[in-house]
């Protein structure tokens, strides 16, 4: 059971990421998560290295889509600036997951979501059968009932490191070598066919 908290992917930040692997694994489309993923939460600024990240996936052909927990308005805002549409759902409902699959055009095969929270992004990413890829958050500021859910993130998140099931990949890392995955390497290790 453990294993859908697992991200297939942990990285640093999303410069870490390597759009040209997604792509090479067959990802034509990605979810993204705003607050502490791309830009610090309730932040009006969009980091340069949030643009780069977005031109580079359209340079790529990547489909991208908001799913956010966020209120309307400010969805709407950064959807705007980036040029990106949203769509609409409740993480971690696997149903917000199909909205942004509709939005994409994408199967989950061929999607990846990007975000900071386990009990979210991560979650309802894998309910989906979505590729998954954590990052570390960019701020430490977060609405008060994600800092109360951060506790019990981390304690999962450390539960899964010791027992080898999650592994903090920096680009370089992975150069070598398949993105990883983690999730199907945590059944595994659990002794549970992979799903």
């Amino acid at each position: 059971m453990l294993s859908v908290l697992c991200p297939d992917l942990y990285v640093p930040s999303v410069r870490e990421i390597d759009l040209s692997r997604l792509v090479a694994r067959g990802i034509k489309g990605i979810v993204v998560d705003i607050d502490n993923t791309f830009v610090d939460w309730g932040s009006p600024d969009i980091p340069e290295k949030t643009l780069a990240f977005f031109d580079e996936a359209r340079v790529r052909g990547l489909r991208m889509c908001v799913l956010s927990n966020n209120f309307r308005s400010r969805i709407d805002a950064i959807c705007n600036v980036l040029g990106i549409p949203a769509a609409r759902g409740l993480k971690p409902m696997p149903s917000a997951f199909r909205a942004a699959l509709a939005v994409l055009g994408t199967t989950p095969g061929e999607t990846a979501v990007i975000g900071d929270q386990v009990f979210t992004d991560v979650l309802g990413g894998n309910l989906a059968g979505i590729y998954t890829i954590l990052v570390i958050p960019t701020s430490h500021r977060e609405f008060i009932t994600t800092r109360i859910v951060r506790r019990l993130e981390r304690v999962v998140l450390g539960y899964l490191g010791r027992r080898g099931m999650l592994t903090l990949q920096t680009r370089t890392e992975a150069a070598g070598e398949d993105l990883p995955f983690r999730r199907q390497d945590a059944d595994r290790r659990l002794g549970r066919d992979a799903y």
